[in-house]
């Protein structure tokens, strides 16, 4: 099915020009060049490539401002995550992650890394098909208009030395041989279909012991598929890592294997000089996570530093303090401003890169993220009219005053899932509580 839209200004590859026809074919963009509206439907404001949201926990959305009540830290936070983690249940999940993804898509996310390793049943006990929750996640984000790649994480200990232990039961497989059997049968079902890719996942340092992760990586590299892992993101986290292996989360990564042009490590907050050339001479790509990095007092990576020596920067909501991939990519700049005590540390172009032709490669879909003929029928349209955006132009519009609020349309694979700010599957917002509310 062939679509034209007009928009009143887009960002192409070459910088922001004004008045661009968009021709869609079915899920692909067919051409893009300047020319009149004619009979065309307009979309007003600047018109970007949809965004990727590279690094999601959905569940974790029931938790926002439920663990604003008293002092902690991530360890405190985590065990409340738990307790949301033991209350899911295929039917329940689906709902929530279906709202969460809705809401992803009200704020241009097209593309979603979904980080999943809430495999299985209470106490561990596998359903009668042990990937039900991955089918669950992939339904989700079909129904509110994404494409997924579902890193199937391989989850193992519940720290360094120790067991997995209440909620955490669901999380394991026993070892990576089972759940490499699990996953193979999980990129086996979704084979060939183009809006689905099945990532791998090392969850971390703490919960996969090192002569576990080749087993892991192998089959990132059989599929030629994403691999990501969370990364020092808490200084307690290195200083056990180093304790019980004499090396930092970023080396033992290294020697097992895991680093590398399809890989992701996510946080890479605190880091030695040696981790940075180590992420940075594999090509491995790092995703921040700014809004939930201050949330849990994670602290402030070296994003700048990783990027100049030639790491790629994606940015990802984690754990759904926010979903708005306009108030990461601005975060990335103002956490370094407090971090440097400068401004101008990024580009407009350089963090909006990063939310999208860099995100959607660091996830397994390299032709997205670009207004150019042939790559994913991806457009979101920002007003610039708003009360945030009235007065100001540019790509500095979307990264510096822009919020999701501001997303007025947004056509996902060629399909229009949302117009005039309102999602196709109705009110987000009831969604969302509805779903929340079965878990409390």
């Amino acid at each position: 099915m062939s679509l034209t839209y007009w928009c009143e200004q887009a960002w192409l590859p070459d910088g922001v020009a004004d008045s661009v026809l968009v021709e869609l074919d079915g899920d692909r963009i067919a051409s893009v060049e300047q020319g009149e509206p004619g009979g065309a439907e307009r979309l007003a404001g600047l018109t970007i490539p949809g965004l990727a949201n590279a690094h999601s926990h959905a569940f974790h959305r029931a938790l926002r401002g439920a663990t604003q009540e008293a002092k902690g830290d991530f360890w405190t936070w985590r065990e409340v995550m738990y307790e949301v983690a033991g209350r899911l249940d295929p039917d329940s999940y689906l709902a929530l992650a279906r709202a969460t993804y809705a809401e992803m898509a009200l704020a241009g996310v097209t593309c979603v890394g979904e980080f999943h390793y809430l495999h299985h049943g209470p106490g561990g006990r596998p359903y009668d098909d042990p990937n039900t929750m991955g089918h669950a996640l992939i339904q989700a984000a079909r129904d509110a208009g994404l494409r997924i790649s579902l890193l199937d994480a391989c989850y193992l200990t519940g720290g360094f030395g120790t067991g997995l232990s209440g909620a955490q039961e669901r999380f394991g497989d026993g070892d990576a041989d089972l759940w490499a059997v699990r996953a193979q049968e999980l990129a086996a079902a979704y084979e060939g279909q183009p809006d689905v890719e099945i990532g791998a996942a090392i969850h971390s340092v703490r919960a996969v012991p090192p002569e576990q992760m080749p087993t892991v990586a192998e089959f990132s590299h059989r599929h030629a598929a994403p691999l990501h892992a969370h990364v020092s993101e808490q200084r307690a986290e290195n200083a056990a890592c180093v304790e019980m292996y004499a090396a930092t989360p970023v080396r033992v990564l290294h020697e097992a294997g895991a680093l590398g042009p399809r890989s992701t490590a996510v946080h890479a907050t605190h880091l030695a000089d040696v981790d940075i050339e180590l992420l940075a001479q594999s090509s491995t790509y790092i995703c921040m996570c700014p809004t939930t990095e201050r949330d849990l007092a994670d602290g402030i990576g070296p994003a700048r530093t990783l990027f100049d020596r030639g790491a790629a920067i994606t940015l990802g909501s984690d754990s759904q303090a926010v979903i708005d991939l306009f108030e990461e990519a601005r975060a990335v700049e103002l956490d370094e401003r407090l971090s440097c005590e400068h401004r101008g540390n990024w580009r407009a172009a350089e963090l909006l890169g990063a939310a999208t032709a860099v995100g959607h490669t660091s996830l397994g879909f390299p032709d997205a993220g670009l207004l150019v003929a042939g790559a994913w029928a991806d457009l979101v349209s920002v007003r610039t009219d708003t009360v945030r955006t009235a007065g100001t132009s540019g790509l500095e519009a979307v990264v510096f005053a822009a919020t999701a609020a501001d997303v007025h349309s947004v056509v996902s694979g060629g399909r229009r899932v949302v117009r005039d700010g309102r999602h196709v599957l109705g009110d987000v917002g009831t969604m969302l509580t509805e779903a929340i509310g079965r878990l409390r």
